[in-house]
């Protein structure tokens, strides 16, 4: 079964509203094992919209849409995809006493105290293509569609999410279903890695993925965000268990490719992972920052049981805070600067000491939008301490700076982590 996924409204190509239920849909789609090939955005443009239902319908078994189905001029669903299958528009008698039955329930027919009637405009809702099928909003007004064509089925949901999700469930997922025939099961197993770029990721696994190409089953995908890079290796199968055997082999030669890259699968952090290897060892932590501002201390903070392992967290901005606070030699400042591997170092070494921790971790850089002590934006320096020495690490961060202070602390934790997975006690 191959479907595509239309999604109708200006306000979603006007950027006035992220198109989230696209992201939903496919992750819905996917789980069962239905191929989505295209998700398209169009305006409200009943030309455009039956285009795009025709293209759809030449390329999939089945389009699915949202939005474009309420009471409003600009609310052209209805009217596109009736031209898409050359037919016209009729009144649903049944769907148009509902809506008056509803209206009625909530005064606004003028028989039950407001006074307030409903515009007329409201009964387009109970329009359907000729030959269409209302599907049953049990949480909103307007009905979805349903249209079988000589290309294959056109459903069509509302835009608003709350209303679209139990639609989707409840009607077109079961339909969908049952013209696949027995859906196969797909299994999506996602690794980890951090302080690698995606393309160093799809580089170490080009061989793998070469090898897979001609089968097809199971397949690997890379998806980047926040300074990470996922993999996430996908197979069909009849059932569950098949579908993990499936995965297993290509999940094993990943996982040698990725080395010490790698630092976990499916839902754990970067963060979760630094706790657990803290706790595992029976240490401590505590951390200084500069330019992330306490964004490191709040992201080891949001895992549950951080409080045994994380002492505390000095944000030392200023320059001055570092010497006064943390202890930073006055000379290393006036040598080095405050964005310096010399002045990151000691800013772990005082943070440890004035805690009383295990391991120090510090950070010092250029967040922007402007350089500092002539250091360029996105400069990040790096310093830990504990029990294997003293070290250093030094990043060129390549965002602007909401970004640059995200990718500090993945650096940050990450330079961690592979620091403690090397030097095992």
């Amino acid at each position: 079964m191959r479907a595509e996924l239309l999604a109708v409204g200006d306000e979603l190509l006007f950027g006035d509203i992220v198109n989230g239920n696209a992201a939903w849909l496919g992750r819905q789609l996917a789980d069962v094992g239905v191929v989505l090939t295209t998700s398209t955005v169009v305006g409200d443009d009943i030309e455009m919209i039956a285009t795009r239902v025709s293209e759809g319908l030449g390329r999939a078994d089945a389009v699915i849409m949202t939005g474009g189905l309420g009471p409003t001029q600009d609310d052209l669903t209805r009217e596109g995809i009736a031209r898409a299958a050359g037919v016209g528009l009729r009144r649903d008698p049944f769907l148009e006493a509902m809506l008056r039955r509803r209206f009625r329930a909530l005064g606004r027919e003028g028989s039950t105290g407001s006074g307030v009637r409903a515009p007329e405009m409201n009964y387009r809702q109970a329009d359907l293509p000729e030959g269409a099928e209302p599907l049953p909003n049990e949480v909103g007004t307007a009905p979805g569609i349903r249209l079988e064509t000589a290309g294959g089925v056109v459903y069509a949901m509302p835009g608003v999410p709350h209303e679209m999700y139990p639609m989707f469930t409840g009607s077109v997922l079961p339909d969908l279903l049952r013209r696949a025939g027995e859906p196969a099961v797909v299994v999506h197993r996602v690794l980890r890695t951090a302080g690698v770029w995606e393309s160093v990721v799809a580089e170490a696994l080009a061989g793998e993925i070469d090898r897979l190409a001609p089968i097809g089953n199971p397949t690997i995908a890379f998806l980047a965000s926040g300074g990470q890079t996922r993999v996430r290796i996908s197979a069909r199968a009849g059932d569950r268990a098949a579908a993990q055997k499936i995965i297993e082999p290509v999940e094993e030669a990943a996982r040698v490719a990725l080395g010490i890259a790698l630092y976990g699968a499916d839902e754990d952090t970067l963060e979760g992972t630094v706790v657990r290897l803290l706790a595992d060892r029976g240490e401590t932590l505590a951390v200084a920052e500069s330019l992330t501002g306490g964004l490191l201390a709040g992201r080891l903070t949001d895992v549950p049981g951080a409080s045994a392992v994380l002492r505390g967290a000095v944000v030392a901005y200023a320059t001055d805070a570092k010497a006064s606070v943390l202890g930073v030699d006055g000379d290393v400042l006036a040598t080095n600067g405050a964005v310096s591997p010399e002045a990151a170092a000691a800013m772990a070494t005082g943070v440890r000491d004035l805690l009383g921790a295990t391991h120090g971790l510090a950070v010092t850089g250029v967040a922007g939008p402007d350089e500092q002590e002539g250091k360029p934006v996105g400069t990040l320096h790096i310093g830990m301490v504990g029990p294997f020495g003293l070290l250093t690490r030094s990043v060129r961060l390549l965002g602007d700076r909401p970004q640059n202070r995200t990718y500090a602390v993945v650096q940050a934790l990450d330079a961690l982590r592979r620091t403690l997975s090397v030097h095992t006690r």
